[in-house]
């Protein structure tokens, strides 16, 4: 396994990531040109390879987010592998929805902006159903070993 640079990434490639003792895999769902890629995660982390990197790419996703996946790995010294590109899933085939939360001085929500890759709109009482979206920042390394490692 080698470690592998996000110049080249493109949309649907999946990589695995070794882990002490199992295995983890991500996928490019997109790029834009203002951000790292846009990467989720997959829930299975399985202990040896499948043989077919087109099941391991079909399967959930456990989270998404935006990170310079090949610093990442490097900087956490995490051997990977390079698997091809995948068919994205369909529910996960259009760009995601983040959200980013607008604060007041002490520090309270007041309210939270949702962006889409193209435009922003904003919610001022929204429901639980926005906790399930990715936040709008760039995810640490320790962040993405901590996800990768639930």
């Amino acid at each position: 396994m080698s470690a592998v640079l996000e110049l080249d990434f493109r949309p649907g490639e999946l990589v695995e990531i070794a882990l002490p003792d199992r295995l983890a895999h991500v996928q490019v769902t997109h790029l834009h040109a203002s951000y790292p890629p846009v990467v989720r995660v997959l829930e299975n982390r399985p202990r040896t390879r499948s043989d077919d990197p087109a099941i391991i790419a079909a399967g959930a996703t456990a989270f998404t987010a935006m990170l310079p996946l090949g610093s990442v790995l490097m900087r956490l010294g995490l051997p990977a592998t390079r698997l091809g590109v995948q068919t994205i899933p369909a529910r996960d085939a259009g760009f995601p929805t983040f959200r980013m939360p607008i604060r007041g001085r002490s520090g309270e929500v007041l309210y939270w902006w949702l962006w889409d890759g193209i435009s922003l709109r904003y919610e001022v009482a929204p429901g639980t159903d926005l906790d399930a979206l990715p936040l709008r920042e760039v995810m640490s390394a320790e962040d993405f070993l901590a996800g990768l490692t639930r």
